[in-house]
């Protein structure tokens, strides 16, 4: 079996991501729309919070899944 590098493991990240966040306007528009409307208004301290809070938890799914 081939060795996956770095880069084609960073592709199908990237695409899996793009699919994932393209489920709910596709099967939701309405919902999607008001994910919007009411992160407009969400201060920038707020928005940087959840920012923040989704990096560690990725970080921190890749370190339990990974190793």
């Amino acid at each position: 079996m081939a060795e996956v590098g770095f880069w084609d493991l960073l592709l199908a990240a990237g695409a899996l991501m793009l699919v994932l966040e393209g489920l709910l306007p596709f099967f939701s528009p309405t919902s999607w729309r008001g994910v919007f409307e009411r992160a407009i208004r969400m201060s920038d301290g707020q928005i940087r919070f959840l920012g923040l809070a989704s990096m560690l938890l990725g970080l921190l799914m890749l370190l339990l899944f990974w190793s």
